[in-house]
Protein backbone atom coordinates (compact mmCIF):
# COMPACT_ATOMS: atom_id res chain seq x y z
CA UNK A 1 0.00 0.00 0.00
CA UNK A 2 0.81 3.55 -1.05
CA UNK A 3 0.07 7.12 0.01
CA UNK A 4 0.71 9.01 -3.43
CA UNK A 5 3.29 11.22 -1.97
CA UNK A 6 6.58 10.29 -4.16
CA UNK A 7 9.77 10.06 -2.35
CA UNK A 8 11.83 10.42 -5.54
CA UNK A 9 12.55 10.58 -9.05
CA UNK A 10 14.27 8.42 -10.87
CA UNK A 11 15.91 7.55 -14.45
CA UNK A 12 15.10 4.60 -15.77
CA UNK A 13 18.78 3.26 -17.06
CA UNK A 14 18.08 0.34 -19.30
CA UNK A 15 15.06 -1.91 -20.18
CA UNK A 16 14.53 -5.16 -22.11
CA UNK A 17 12.11 -7.21 -23.51
CA UNK A 18 11.74 -11.09 -22.05
CA UNK A 19 9.08 -13.89 -23.12
CA UNK A 20 6.58 -11.07 -23.23
CA UNK A 21 7.47 -8.87 -20.13
CA UNK A 22 9.56 -6.16 -19.40
CA UNK A 23 12.64 -5.76 -17.33
CA UNK A 24 13.75 -2.09 -16.02
CA UNK A 25 16.87 -1.54 -14.34
CA UNK A 26 16.16 1.66 -12.24
CA UNK A 27 18.98 4.06 -10.44
CA UNK A 28 18.67 3.76 -6.92
CA UNK A 29 17.86 6.70 -4.85
CA UNK A 30 20.43 7.96 -3.14
CA UNK A 31 20.03 6.46 0.77
CA UNK A 32 17.71 3.72 -0.25
CA UNK A 33 18.61 0.43 0.79
CA UNK A 34 16.47 -2.18 -1.63
CA UNK A 35 16.13 -5.73 -1.34
CA UNK A 36 14.48 -8.85 -3.19
CA UNK A 37 10.89 -8.64 -2.71
CA UNK A 38 10.25 -5.09 -1.90
CA UNK A 39 7.19 -3.40 -3.26
CA UNK A 40 8.05 0.21 -4.84
CA UNK A 41 5.38 2.03 -6.82
CA UNK A 42 6.58 3.13 -10.25
CA UNK A 43 4.74 5.82 -12.08
CA UNK A 44 1.82 4.47 -9.74
CA UNK A 45 2.47 0.95 -10.46
CA UNK A 46 3.32 -1.67 -7.40
CA UNK A 47 6.30 -3.61 -8.98
CA UNK A 48 8.27 -6.36 -6.77
CA UNK A 49 12.54 -5.88 -6.71
CA UNK A 50 13.59 -8.81 -8.57
CA UNK A 51 17.46 -8.00 -8.43
CA UNK A 52 19.51 -5.49 -6.52
CA UNK A 53 22.98 -4.16 -7.96
CA UNK A 54 25.50 -1.59 -7.22
CA UNK A 55 23.37 1.95 -7.99
CA UNK A 56 20.35 0.27 -9.82
CA UNK A 57 17.72 -2.46 -9.30
CA UNK A 58 15.58 -4.40 -11.71
CA UNK A 59 11.50 -5.37 -11.78
CA UNK A 60 9.50 -7.33 -13.61
CA UNK A 61 6.18 -6.22 -15.59
CA UNK A 62 4.21 -8.69 -16.72
CA UNK A 63 1.68 -8.36 -19.95
CA UNK A 64 -1.15 -8.33 -17.92
CA UNK A 65 0.58 -4.48 -16.01
CA UNK A 66 1.68 -3.84 -20.03
CA UNK A 67 -1.71 -3.78 -21.07
CA UNK A 68 -2.96 -1.64 -18.40
CA UNK A 69 -0.27 0.88 -17.95
CA UNK A 70 1.73 3.57 -20.17
CA UNK A 71 4.92 0.82 -19.57
CA UNK A 72 3.13 -1.17 -22.35
CA UNK A 73 2.92 2.09 -24.35
CA UNK A 74 6.55 3.44 -23.69
CA UNK A 75 8.98 3.37 -21.51
CA UNK A 76 9.73 6.47 -20.04
CA UNK A 77 13.33 8.10 -18.87
CA UNK A 78 12.38 9.07 -15.74
CA UNK A 79 9.96 7.44 -12.92
CA UNK A 80 8.13 8.93 -9.86
CA UNK A 81 8.54 6.25 -7.17
CA UNK A 82 7.60 5.63 -3.29
CA UNK A 83 8.87 2.84 -0.97
CA UNK A 84 5.48 0.83 -0.12
CA UNK A 85 3.89 1.97 3.42
CA UNK A 86 4.93 0.97 6.66
CA UNK A 87 2.73 0.93 9.88
CA UNK A 88 4.25 3.60 11.19
CA UNK A 89 4.24 6.06 8.80
CA UNK A 90 2.12 9.00 8.09
CA UNK A 91 -1.10 8.79 5.77
CA UNK A 92 -0.33 11.79 3.64
CA UNK A 93 -2.02 11.59 0.99
CA UNK A 94 -4.85 8.82 0.12
CA UNK A 95 -4.72 4.82 -0.26
CA UNK A 96 -3.36 3.55 -3.00
CA UNK A 97 -2.36 0.29 -4.16
CA UNK A 98 -0.65 0.52 -6.85
CA UNK A 99 -3.16 -1.17 -9.32
CA UNK A 100 -3.38 0.92 -12.11
CA UNK A 101 -7.07 1.00 -13.47
CA UNK A 102 -6.41 3.25 -16.70
CA UNK A 103 -4.39 5.03 -19.32
CA UNK A 104 -5.63 8.80 -19.57
CA UNK A 105 -4.56 11.26 -21.58
CA UNK A 106 -3.57 14.74 -20.88
CA UNK A 107 -5.50 16.91 -22.67
CA UNK A 108 -4.76 20.18 -21.32
CA UNK A 109 -1.90 21.08 -18.89
CA UNK A 110 -0.80 25.13 -18.14
CA UNK A 111 1.56 25.23 -15.74
CA UNK A 112 0.62 29.19 -14.94
CA UNK A 113 -2.60 28.33 -12.98
CA UNK A 114 -1.55 25.09 -12.00
CA UNK A 115 -4.30 23.15 -13.74
CA UNK A 116 -4.29 20.37 -16.19
CA UNK A 117 -7.00 18.42 -18.05
CA UNK A 118 -7.01 14.19 -18.35
CA UNK A 119 -9.41 12.05 -20.47
CA UNK A 120 -9.62 8.68 -19.63
CA UNK A 121 -12.49 5.74 -20.70
CA UNK A 122 -15.64 6.75 -19.53
CA UNK A 123 -16.73 3.47 -17.59
CA UNK A 124 -14.08 4.91 -14.73
CA UNK A 125 -16.13 8.43 -14.15
CA UNK A 126 -17.93 6.76 -11.48
CA UNK A 127 -14.99 6.37 -9.29
CA UNK A 128 -14.66 10.10 -9.61
CA UNK A 129 -16.15 13.11 -7.52
CA UNK A 130 -15.24 17.11 -7.09
CA UNK A 131 -12.96 17.28 -4.67
CA UNK A 132 -12.29 13.32 -4.49
CA UNK A 133 -8.79 12.04 -4.62
CA UNK A 134 -6.85 10.27 -7.60
CA UNK A 135 -3.33 8.93 -8.06
CA UNK A 136 -1.50 10.06 -11.66
CA UNK A 137 1.42 8.44 -12.18
CA UNK A 138 1.42 8.05 -8.38
CA UNK A 139 1.04 10.94 -7.55
CA UNK A 140 -1.69 11.67 -5.06
CA UNK A 141 -4.00 14.35 -6.25
CA UNK A 142 -7.50 15.99 -5.91
CA UNK A 143 -9.98 16.36 -8.35
CA UNK A 144 -11.02 19.59 -9.04
CA UNK A 145 -13.73 18.74 -11.62
CA UNK A 146 -15.22 15.53 -13.60
CA UNK A 147 -17.20 15.12 -17.09
CA UNK A 148 -17.90 11.90 -18.40
CA UNK A 149 -14.79 10.81 -19.64
CA UNK A 150 -12.37 13.60 -17.97
CA UNK A 151 -11.21 14.79 -15.03
CA UNK A 152 -9.00 18.17 -14.00
CA UNK A 153 -6.85 18.44 -11.02
CA UNK A 154 -4.34 21.28 -9.97
CA UNK A 155 -0.96 21.05 -8.86
CA UNK A 156 1.33 22.95 -6.44
CA UNK A 157 4.90 23.94 -7.43
CA UNK A 158 6.35 21.44 -5.11
CA UNK A 159 4.67 18.67 -7.33
CA UNK A 160 5.99 19.93 -10.74
CA UNK A 161 9.82 20.36 -9.18
CA UNK A 162 9.28 17.27 -7.45
CA UNK A 163 7.46 14.55 -9.55
CA UNK A 164 7.74 13.89 -13.02
CA UNK A 165 4.47 16.11 -13.33
CA UNK A 166 6.79 18.89 -14.47
CA UNK A 167 8.02 17.23 -17.70
CA UNK A 168 4.37 16.17 -18.91
CA UNK A 169 2.87 18.05 -22.02
CA UNK A 170 -0.35 17.81 -23.74
CA UNK A 171 -0.63 13.83 -25.76
CA UNK A 172 1.61 12.29 -22.16
CA UNK A 173 -0.34 9.28 -21.52
CA UNK A 174 -0.31 8.88 -17.07
CA UNK A 175 -1.17 5.61 -15.52
CA UNK A 176 -4.35 5.97 -13.36
CA UNK A 177 -5.92 4.53 -10.10
CA UNK A 178 -8.86 5.64 -8.77
CA UNK A 179 -9.49 6.11 -5.18
CA UNK A 180 -10.23 2.53 -3.72
CA UNK A 181 -12.69 3.42 -1.31
CA UNK A 182 -14.82 4.94 -4.17
CA UNK A 183 -14.66 1.72 -5.96
CA UNK A 184 -15.98 -0.62 -3.27
CA UNK A 185 -19.22 1.97 -2.32
CA UNK A 186 -19.82 1.70 -6.09
CA UNK A 187 -19.59 -1.77 -6.28
CA UNK A 188 -21.82 -2.23 -3.19
CA UNK A 189 -24.29 0.33 -3.95
CA UNK A 190 -24.77 -1.72 -7.37
CA UNK A 191 -25.53 -4.86 -5.50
Amino acid sequence: MFTGIIQSVAVVKKYEHKNGSLVLTIATPAKWKLKPGDSVATDGVCLTVTKVGKGFYQTQLMEETLKRTTFGHQVPKKVNLERSLRPIDFLDGHIVQGHVDAVGEITKFRVQSSEFRVHFPKQYSKFLVEKGSIAVDGISLTVVDVGTNWFSAAFIPYTLKGTTMGEKRVGNLVNLEFDVVGKYIAKLSNG
